[in-house]
């Protein structure tokens, strides 16, 4: 055996390093911490393929000269060379080995990765980077144990929602406590997976008991089952939980059950519950100027409870009293006529009732209170965005203020915290305009974080149509693929590093692909999200099990212990 030499042992011929785990791809040569790194790449073990496996969002760690460890995303790969003639007179396609010599020598791959975070040495958990790695140092692709150090291993608190790109076999956990801490977003185009991976989300928050959530499913996907656009089905929240887990509640009991769907009951709307505020958020959507906004109050002011049941009633006396307002000046006849015609539309919703016996708030109340999470399906209401407005506002509105109740009795130590609730709206910029959002419960509900322990969930294709101030407080944002610059550009306000990471989602796969950045991870990543079937049942399966020889474990001991 060949003795290793003084030289050897500070350089050893092994370019992998091993304190570096994982495949070297390359050294630093240049950048800032402003404007990302600049990484030459290796030749690899084909001269030049090494380009070809590295894909933008992939990550990579650099071993710094003083021990820290850079855990980097890659945003960019181009080609270089070191001289000019490279360009102008390439190797003949036929010369294989001319074309390999260039590839050695003259031409090179080059990446552009942005530092996230750094793991100090001794430390063991990563925190975000304030510096950046010396020239030369080796950059690796990333494995499983780097994954696990920066996302956490899956457990109570951190639930597995997808895999980093090429890294099938490296889970990515999403940190629950910090997902239902502050409004949360799902973004992306039409037919790319939002449903589906917000039902993933919404199955790992159920699971978890962290939170109750309250779903408003404009098209029936979240409650019993789902086809997509294959006919293939898949079940809906309903038949993965049981009832002490997830309710469903249907504005259409007849849709529910000709398309075979367990409900847990009917919503039924009073009338005489309905205020003007629960309308007026509907402006834009029925063309109700303001003038006929504000008549709306004058005559909620005038007639009372009944308000809405006489502008719409065909009786007589209803109508002369109205006709009484307009002879005295204080409506005129033709807005009084414009409001008539327009809340026609609210003749059309079956679930607006003369006389309901149950309070339906104070029941959805109690069941979110006590950990049941609820999805309301619209059934034929979902194709009317009027009746989707207005459930949506008038339920969250009465819910918002119980928990205010409950949560500042619960501060004057006169009751128990509420328990923590996140609201899930589609089609998300219909309530969060900018012209609106200020005046809105959905708008004011983002402003307080975690105020009264109650969360958003938005799922919307055109972020573009949030309020600005609302998207600033949007913790976590799940992005898949959008195409349209404004929207891209209002996915990424207020997130440091936009710049580099706007070229990741532009070249996300039109499916089962996200960009996952904010609150709930460390630092962003691009996934493969899970997939939604047989192993993500078998594990909720598990853990309902589980939860229930728990349950019947305390039942026997409170039997053996008090008889």
């Amino acid at each position: 055996m060949i003795p290793e030499s003084e030289l050897e042992k500070h350089f050893p011929a092994n370019q992998d390093n091993p304190s570096t785990p994982g495949i070297r791809i390359g050294t630093i040569v240049g950048g800032s911490l402003s404007k990302g790194l600049v990484v030459k790449l290796d030749a690899g073990e084909l001269p030049g393929s090494m380009i070809e496996q590295l894909a933008v969002g992939r990550y990579v760690v650099v071993q710094g000269l003083t021990e820290r460890r850079f855990f980097c995303i890659v945003t960019d790969v181009a080609l270089e060379h070191t001289n000019p003639s490279v360009e102008s007179n390439p190797p003949e396609a036929t010369d294989i080995i001319m074309a390999e010599v260039y590839r050695s020598t003259l031409a090179y791959g080059k990446a552009n990765v942005a530092p996230m975070l750094v793991l100090e040495h001794g430390s063991e958990e990563p925190k975000p980077v304030k510096t950046i790695p010396a020239h030369f140092s080796v950059v690796v692709q990333a494995n499983e144990e780097d994954v696990a150090k920066v996302f956490g291993k899956a457990d109570s608190d951190h639930f597995y929602i997808g895999n980093p790109i090429e890294m099938d076999q490296v889970p990515i956990n999403v940190n629950l406590d910090r997902f239902i801490e502050r409004s949360s977003g799902v973004f992306g185009k039409s037919g790319t997976g939002k449903s589906f991976i917000t039902r993933t989300l919404l199955s790992g928050i159920v699971k978890s008991g962290k939170a109750s959530c309250l779903i408003f499913d404009m098209h029936n996907d979240y409650g019993w089952a789902i086809k997509n656009e294959h006919g293939k089905e898949y079940k809906g929240l309903q038949q993965l939980f049981d009832a002490h887990q997830v309710n469903v509640i249907t504005l259409d009991p007849e849709t529910s059950q000709a398309r075979g769907n367990r409900h847990d009951g009917a919503l039924h709307i009073p009338y005489d519950a309905i205020e003007p505020e629960d309308i007026a958020m509907l402006a834009g959507v029925l063309t109700l100027s303001e003038v006929q906004v504000n008549a709306l109050y004058f005559l909620r002011r005038r007639l009372g409870r009944k308000w809405l049941r006489k502008l719409l009633s065909n009786d007589e006396n209803d109508q002369s009293e109205l006709d009484e307002f307009v002879q005295q000046g204080d409506l005129i006849k033709g807005t009084l006529g414009a409001i008539q015609r327009k809340f026609e539309i609210f003749r059309r919703m079956g679930f607006l009732k003369t006389n309901v016996s149950e309070d339906i708030v104070e029941t959805l109340f109690q069941k979110l209170n006590s950990g049941i999470s609820i999805v309301l399906e619209f059934g034929i209401y979902g194709d009317s965005l009027p009746a989707y407005m207005f459930v949506a506002n008038y339920l969250t509105r009465r819910i918002h203020h119980r928990y205010v109740a409950t949560k500042n009795k619960a501060f004057g130590q006169q009751g128990d915290e509420p328990n923590p609730l996140m609201i899930v709206i589609e089609e998300a910029h219909k309530f969060l305009d900018p012209e609106i959002s200020q005046h809105t419960i959905f708008g004011t509900i983002a402003r307080e974080l975690r105020k009264y322990n109650v969360t958003l969930l938005v799922v919307d294709q055109r972020p573009s149509g949030i309020d600005d101030e609302v998207m600033s407080q949007i913790g976590t944002r799940v992005t898949c693929l959008l195409d349209n610059e404004s929207d891209i550009r209002a996915v990424f306000s207020g997130v440091s590093g936009a710049s580099a990471l706007r070229e990741v989602l532009a070249r996300l796969d039109t499916q089962q692909q996200a960009l996952i950045m904010g609150h709930a991870v460390p630092m962003p990543v691009v996934i493969r999200t899970r997939d939604y079937g047989p192993e993500l049942y078998a594990e909720i399966s598990q853990q309902e099990h589980k939860l229930q020889s728990d349950s019947e474990k305390v039942a026997q001991a409170k039997t053996d212990l008090f008889g």
